[in-house]
């Protein structure tokens, strides 16, 4: 059951990665200037989308799906896991701007890519070794269960966030954000599975 579930993560992830690198191609390493706060926001923002997408059923005016928005959330997962890890990714606008951090505003892509694939390969062993010891009971959540649980998480970072105390038993931010992008990991296999059901392949 590992195996497999492995294989389709690495799936999923790549086609998170594939989009990564073409907004990164585009726009440049700009998600740099992000703080953590901030791109807390952005996870809860996309989280909500989905949830409202939900609600709608299908009745939506922007063409937006949900897959789309669970990537989202993954490769911002990615980001702030980046930021926690090195201290390198952090930066302020102005120096972005005026080029004086070379080793960000240039950062080479494959550079890049081997971070983005160390900071996946530890949370994958996170889920990997969750997998085993819940027995893949993910797979007998409701979408709408998955999602609350990423709410929920976001909350806490929230709550962390807003209150600077030290944490007395809790899981710190690097958990909390591991355990989002796998729920979004999760999510997004769900729904590939109910697309192959409706003779669609997406993912």
């Amino acid at each position: 059951m590992n195996e497999n579930i492995e294989l389709t993560y690495n799936r999923v992830i790549a086609k998170c990665k594939d989009m990564f690198f073409k907004k990164t191609r585009d726009y440049g390493p700009s998600w740099i200037i992000f703080r953590l706060p901030s791109i807390t926001d952005q996870i809860y923002i996309k989280a909500k989308r989905i949830r409202r997408i939900e609600e709608l059923g299908g009745k939506h005016k922007v063409p937006e799906n949900i897959d789309s928005e669970y990537i989202g959330i993954i490769n911002y997962c990615i980001m702030a896991l980046m930021k926690l890890k090195d201290p390198n990714f952090q930066i302020e606008e102005g120096e972005y701007f005026e080029n004086k951090s070379m080793k960000i505003t240039q950062l080479d892509l494959s550079d890049l890519g081997q971070i983005y694939d160390s900071t996946v390969a530890e949370t994958k062993e996170l889920m990997l070794r969750k997998n085993h010891d819940y027995a893949g009971a993910w797979r007998e959540m409701r979408l709408s269960s998955i999602l609350d649980e990423i709410l929920v998480k976001i909350s806490r970072i929230k709550w962390i966030e807003y209150h600077t105390e030290q944490l007395l038993v809790s899981e710190g931010l690097d958990a909390l954000y591991s355990d989002i992008l796998n729920y979004s990991v999760f999510a997004l296999i769900r729904l590939d599975s109910g697309s192959k059901e409706n003779g669609k392949d997406d993912i």
